[in-house]
């Protein structure tokens, strides 16, 4: 039997180095030497700097993974460049390695399977561990994140963090140059940039669901204030409730600026930025039973529902194995001003909360 951990010590451990995504190397070197004090079969470089602990059961049962995140974030401080653990990865590891210690000799059926993720901060980590085949033999995949003061109350824990889908888009205009004395001979970008936001923002989408598509930049001209500028673009942040809304308005948002384009005697080409990141799609039974879970173990009054998120790579775990069931927990730690802040502060002693529902919620399916 491995000796428990102390999640508030292992925390202050891991807040002391925060690295970024891809660069997790003393965070792994920390986490891979704990679990292997532990016990457990440990596998480092999954994804680049990932590491992957498993833990076999002695009877037949499902393969249960649980899931945190490792990397920092980067921010330019009084002109200095720092990298600083503001969304709270080093909470979710510190986590994930108490429940490792307070898992290990008691699984006795199935597979227990913990992943260290890097690179969440980038968008491409879960990709990177789907890549190296962490997913092949896991049914179950959970998941936890901390949340601010202004989401759910500190102590509480919400037993469906809601991510929507999200994505950058970039929209580059073509006109044609001319004198600013002669503009009919020109094709003005800055004008039809100006109508594509406009326009953009009178597209209609389902009112029961939520959504944003927001221009976040615009970039067109040059030196010259005289001359009709013949190039430009714009950036685009779309978050979506649900991935079929994410697809029905980046149609939509594409249709409008080649259209918009067109009518100017222009033309508007839409690029994204990277993978579309999905939105959360739990298994309704999992969440259900994680609720009931949250309410034994911590008391019915510290049950929250759901929590409001972000986005979140841990949803390409369902993307690229459909068959996949998942749920992702929320858990108040008082977090302030607020997640990606640089002078984020959270109490360490709310993430015990985390560690005794996942301990108790794995120990029902794999216990």
């Amino acid at each position: 039997m491995a000796q428990e951990l102390n999640v508030v010590d292992v925390y202050n451990d891991l807040h002391k180095t925060p690295e970024l995504g891809f660069k997790e190397f003393k965070t792994s070197a920390y986490i891979a030497d704990k679990l292997k004090a532990m016990g457990y079969e440990v596998t480092t470089g999954v994804g680049q700097t990932g590491v992957v602990a498993v833990e076999k059961g002695s009877e037949a049962g499902p393969c249960v993974m649980l899931r945190a995140d490792m990397d920092a974030l980067p921010f330019k401080v009084n002109g200095e460049d720092k990298v600083i653990h503001a969304c709270g990865h080093d909470s979710h590891c510190a986590m994930l390695l108490t429940i490792a210690s307070q898992l290990k000799g008691k699984i006795k059926r199935g597979k227990l399977k913990l992943l260290f993720q890097p690179g969440e901060e980038t968008l491409k980590g879960a990709l990177s561990v789907i890549d190296d085949g962490v997913l092949d033999d896991v049914d179950i995949a959970l998941g936890l994140h901390v949340r601010p003061a202004t989401d759910i109350p500190e102590g509480t824990v919400a037993a469906a963090l809601m991510h929507s889908a999200s994505i950058f888009v970039r929209i580059d205009v073509e006109g044609f140059a001319s004198h600013a004395s002669r503009p009919h001979l020109g094709v003005n970008c800055a004008e039809m940039l100006a109508a594509i936001v406009q326009n953009a923002g009178l597209l209609k989408f389902a009112p029961t669901l939520t959504w944003s598509m927001k221009c976040t930049k615009i970039e067109v001209g040059g030196a010259a204030a005289n001359v009709i500028p013949d190039k430009g673009y714009c950036l685009y942040d779309v978050r979506a409730e649900t991935n079929p809304l994410m697809k029905e308005m980046l149609e939509k948002l594409e249709h409008c600026s080649q259209s918009t384009a067109e009518a100017f005697g222009g033309k508007a080409t839409m690029k994204l930025m990277g993978d579309v990141i999905p939105a959360c799609e739990y298994d309704e039974e999992l969440v259900k039973e994680m609720a009931d879970c949250i309410a034994e173990t911590l008391g019915a009054d510290k049950l929250r529902a759901t929590s409001i998120g972000g986005g979140e790579d841990f949803h390409f775990f369902k993307v690229k194995k459909p068959s996949l069931r998942t749920a992702y927990i929320g858990v108040g730690a008082g977090a302030t001003p607020g997640l990606h802040h640089p002078d984020m502060k959270l109490n360490p002693e709310t993430l015990d909360n985390g560690v005794k529902v996942m301990v108790a919620f794995t120990l029902k399916y794999l216990g």
